[in-house]
């Protein structure tokens, strides 16, 4: 008889987001008239912007000519994008990273869960708490951890709180980990880090051999000047830090797919038997083997986000969303919540009121307001108590939605 990966089993409750749309499903059928408002999942609602779907119409023309035609691409993705990936989002901000150490793939979800395939089973990892849930269940499931305690944490991960005392700024680790999870600005919380608080953690991971995985997936909603957009714009990243990219919420391709991944030539590892191995070449055969990449339409879309037009497009994608935020930031501390994010960030982090914990505030939403939101405990222990509200969303539904919120 055939077995299972029994790491599976470890997954005691459903993943957060199904879950919380079985909730809502459950409450639709139960009231057809309620005009729900989903602030929930972080998925863009405006359309992508003109520049990219002229590209990609443009695209799909070639596909009709056999001179044009395209099979399968590189798997490291198009020369042409990577190209205008490392002159925009690296070099102009004075990166060292060439377009040959550009990954582009279907998303940085995947790939935050795929990089673990070249990595080994016995290193001590850290994540944040709360944390994007990808990073801890994908470990799970490739058995890096031991059973679930009562709190929801997973024996073997070392787990950095993030709370209102710490301004939600992880601290170091108290002892030495190899692998530590970032994502700056920072999902759930909206935080941001800095040049010097990123700078700890490069050192960190310099002196301990470790590596950083940094998920830098909504740094184009930084508009603070003295915030960094990208690890290796902090001195020595490139030789302790892999950083993932997506175009889907700068660009809208959260349903068109497409993100990028940065392995430095420079960052290396030990195999088991002590020798020095290049993580590149690795993450390199890893795609090879498993991805037959991007396809040529949704890459030229994505290229003609370097464009002039897309860039001022993009910007205004930028700027509505940031508005909406804003939005919910003012209206729910005037609404005397407390509230974090929501400035260089997509997600705002609200304290639920007293008594409530974060799945009771979320029922409360959705039954007295029809608003959906995301229950901080979901991303983990240290999300008890805090609740997430995206800006993705219409500007009057956000509107409505915080009216709503006001007067329960």
């Amino acid at each position: 008889m055939a077995t299972i990966n029994d790491n599976y089993l470890k997954l005691k409750a459903g993943y957060l987001f199904p879950e919380i749309a079985r909730r809502v499903t459950v409450f639709a059928e139960a009231n057809p008239d309620a005009k729900i408002i989903k602030l929930g999942i972080g998925d863009v609602t405006e359309p992508l912007p003109l520049a990219c779907r002229q590209a990609m119409l443009k695209a799909v023309e070639e596909m009709g000519d056999r001179d044009t035609f395209k099979g399968y691409g590189p798997e490291q993705g198009y020369g042409w994008l990577r190209e205008k990936i490392a002159a925009n989002d690296f070099q102009k901000r004075g990166c060292d990273i060439d377009a040959s150490e550009i990954f582009v793939s279907d998303g940085a979800k995947c790939d935050t869960g795929n990089i673990l395939d070249i990595f080994g089973k016995d290193n001590a990892i850290a994540v944040t708490d709360p944390v994007y849930p990808v990073y801890v269940d994908t470990n799970v499931m490739a058995g890096h951890t031991g059973p679930q305690n009562d709190k929801g944490e997973y024996e073997g991960l070392v787990y950095l709180p993030m709370t209102a005392d710490n301004n939600f700024t992880p601290d170091l680790p108290a002892k030495n980990v190899d692998l530590i999870y970032l994502c700056f600005p920072n999902n759930p919380t909206g935080v941001v880090a800095s040049k010097e608080q990123l700078k700890k953690w490069v050192d960190y991971a310099k002196a301990n051999d470790a590596i950083i995985f940094f998920d830098a997936a909504y740094e184009a909603f930084i508009t603070d000047s003295e915030i960094p957009h990208s690890i290796y714009e902090i001195e020595g990243a490139k030789d302790c830090a892999i950083e993932f990219r997506s175009f889907s919420k700068n660009a809208g391709f959260t349903g068109t797919r497409c993100a990028f991944t940065v392995v430095p030539k420079t960052l290396t590892a030990k195999a088991s038997d002590g020798s020095t191995v290049e993580l590149h070449k690795l993450w390199n055969r890893r795609q090879s083997t498993k991805f037959n990449g991007v396809s040529y339409i949704v890459q030229r879309g994505a290229e003609a986000v370097y464009s002039p037009e897309g860039q001022a497009q993009i910007k205004a994608l930028i700027d509505f969303y940031l508005e909406n935020a804003k939005i919910v930031r003012d209206r729910l501390t005037d609404a005397g919540l407390t509230v974090y994010g929501g400035v260089n960030a997509p997600y705002v982090w609200v304290q639920t009121p007293a008594g409530l914990s974060s799945w009771d505030f979320f029922d409360k939403l959705l039954q007295n307001a029809n608003v959906v939101g995301t229950p901080g405990s979901g991303f983990g222990a240290a999300g008890e108590g805090y609740f997430r509200i995206s800006a993705f969303n219409s500007r009057d539904n956000v509107e409505e939605a915080m009216k709503r919120i006001s007067t329960m």
